[in-house]
């Protein structure tokens, strides 16, 4: 076991160590890796370094690096090694973080934690929350527990109000709490890709006299395609005065609080019902590391509390907090610890740094698209995402709206850098993120050589 543990850890070092000399993709057909890895399940086993060696060689290499420096497809995934060590420690102890009878360490330390990012994203005392997979089980959570104390469980001709720019999982949660497209309002955003107040008011007072019943407003803070943050204030203001519940997806963004800049633009973070974050995002732990924040930390277990009589030995221990009362998981993975321990090790300020660094990268991006004259930046830096289309007069926009995909797939081919497009305003632009620490100034320089030198082929 020790020498096979010593071979995983030297393995996760030395690709840490060659991540900038690889390619950030390689990508299998099916036919191929079904070649590759298609057998029948083993009757006898056999070395555990054999079969180590299968994995290195014939499933992470064809994957994309979502930690690579040139990786700015999507959100991308820093991971660190810190967080990696914790999540062997809480396999190798096989963790049970279900319920404090089990597990009143893990419990207290999630507590602690929760407590944490609670104080960094400006909630108050009363709030509190658990963690989970990632945004889209942090979303649905967080939707049950509204729909639970607003509406009592029952959807019928209850409305949820949103805009063009939010996250899929909000949708995917509405629509498995019960909510059918009609009762979804998808409210175009603005200019700068934003949910407008003055529209959310107008769409309340139509629903309100066609007598159905307003509920919810889902609020961006760092949309997915653009890092837009919605108006938190004034949409806070509007769900207060109408009886709403303010929900907010920060899934990326909301860590941007720990900076100063981060919290200006984030102002009124503070005053949501409910916040959706993904600590294995802009927080730098591996997947899967996901948080749901509630103002009132009570509704999660007036949401999800049932009480089984197997379970009675769990839920006799007086002031014990058993987060599978908390959401939708009674058998939970220990995913607080690789938080606490990344902290405890690094501190806050290396998190700030690291955060304000891809801030700059995105600025520095957009500085460089716009020095070339061969892009138009369609969404400027914000949050670290900036959107960028390609100028050719002598094109059709529908032309360059297959060169923009084009362009992704030759970068693919290519193995320098990884970017994907988002369609916006009824165009394809490509996108660049740019969270991960590893990357710098050069990475991006090349990148955006390489992408005009390509789009002018």
């Amino acid at each position: 076991m020790r020498a096979f543990g010593y071979r995983v850890v030297d393995c996760i070092i030395e690709h840490l160590e060659a991540l900038p000399a690889k390619s950030p993709s390689r990508r299998g057909t099916r036919a191929a890796l079904e070649a590759l890895l298609r057998e029948p399940p083993p009757e006898h086993g056999e070395d555990p370094e054999r079969v180590l060696e299968t994995v290195l060689a014939r499933v992470f290499t064809h994957m994309m690096h979502v930690d690579h420096p040139r990786f700015f497809a999507f959100v991308p995934g820093p991971g660190n090694f810190v967080g990696a060590m914790a999540d062997a420690l809480a396999a190798g102890f096989n963790v049970f973080a279900g319920s404090w009878f089990s597990g009143s360490g893990p419990a207290q330390l999630e507590l602690v934690v929760l407590d944490w990012l609670r104080q960094l994203l400006g909630l108050p005392h009363s709030a509190g929350g658990l963690f989970v997979s990632g945004g889209s089980a942090a979303n649905l959570t967080a939707l049950a527990a509204a729909r639970h104390a607003l509406l009592g469980d029952r959807t019928e001709g209850a409305v949820v109000y949103f805009s063009d720019q939010t996250h899929s999982a909000v949708e995917r949660a509405l629509r498995l709490l019960g909510f059918l497209p009609e009762q979804m309002r998808r409210l175009p955003s603005d200019e700068r890709f934003r949910l407008l107040p003055d529209q959310v008011r107008a769409a309340i007072a139509a629903d309100r006299a066609a007598g159905r019943r307003p509920f919810l407003i889902a609020a961006n803070a760092g949309a997915t395609n653009t890092g837009a943050v919605d108006p938190l204030p004034e949409l806070a203001a509007l769900a207060r005065s109408e009886g709403l519940w303010l929900h907010t997806d920060g899934a990326y963004g909301a860590a941007a609080a720990l900076t100063p800049e981060g919290r200006a633009l984030l102002s009124g973070l503070e005053e949501v019902d409910s916040l959706a974050l993904d600590p294995h995002k802009w927080l730098f732990q591996p997947f899967e590391c996901g948080c749901v924040l509630l103002r009132e930390g009570g509704l999660l277990e007036r949401a999800f509390r049932i009480l089984p009589e197997y379970l009675q030995d769990v839920h006799r221990i007086p002031g014990a907090v058993n987060f599978c009362d908390y959401g939708l998981q009674l058998t939970r993975a220990f995913r607080a610890l690789k938080l606490w321990m990344s902290l405890k090790v690094f501190g806050l300020a290396a998190f700030r740094q690291a955060i304000e660094r891809g801030l700059r990268l995105a600025e520095f991006a957009e500085r460089r698209l716009r020095q070339s004259g061969a892009w138009e930046i369609v969404s400027p830096a914000q949050l670290a995402v900036v959107c960028f289309r390609y100028r050719d007069p002598a094109r059709r926009p529908e032309d360059l709206d297959r060169l923009h995909l084009e362009l992704i797939e030759r970068m693919v081919a290519a193995g320098y850098a990884v970017l994907t497009s988002t369609v916006l305003r009824g165009r394809t632009v490509l996108r660049l993120c740019t969270i991960n620490p590893r990357t710098g100034p050069e990475e991006i320089e090349q990148t955006v050589a390489r992408l005009e030198e390509m789009a002018r082929l």
